[in-house]
């Protein structure tokens, strides 16, 4: 009977050790994200819905409405077979439209010597565009200062 005491209470501290460590680590890892600055039209919606999947995955966004996106998506080196609806500016980087967080964390790892990367268009199933279990396949494509482009991530439905 003792035994069995003494094993729920250390299973218990054991327990609250583990959480503790995983809020530590989760913490520490949002903490090590550079911000996002999304820029975006006044109207769009589905930014919104990029930026909260963003969020989630431990980016803090900065939410910049923006009259004139042309421009500023000149600005940034995006191309029109780039542009999406949003730009968002990230350690120095551009990511343009509904890139997955999972890709702009391997950008900011890589660290390549690159301009950004793209989701170009507005692909259904991409973190935004969700519309139930539709996706349409889709490539996260990087782009350098001079234009170049190639696949950094190809998504197959």
């Amino acid at each position: 009977m003792i035994n069995n005491v003494i094993f729920r209470r250390l299973f218990s501290w054991v327990a609250i050790a583990f959480t503790i460590l995983l809020a530590t680590t989760s913490s520490v890892q949002a903490a090590n994200l550079p911000e996002a600055i999304m820029y975006r039209d006044p109207a769009c919606t589905c930014c919104g819905a990029w930026m909260k999947h963003m969020q989630s995955q431990g980016f803090t966004v900065k939410n910049v409405p923006t009259a004139d996106m042309i421009t500023f998506k000149q600005k940034q080196g995006v191309t029109n077979d780039l542009a999406s609806c949003h730009t968002a500016i990230i350690d120095g980087y551009v990511v343009e439209g509904h890139v997955p967080s999972d890709d702009v964390k391997r950008l900011l790892a890589q660290k390549p010597d690159i301009r950004g990367i793209a989701v170009p268009g507005m692909p259904v199933g991409t973190p935004g565009m969700e519309m139930g279990g539709k996706k349409d396949s889709y490539a996260v494509v990087s782009f350098d200062k001079r234009g170049q482009t190639k696949v950094f991530k190809q998504y197959s439905f």
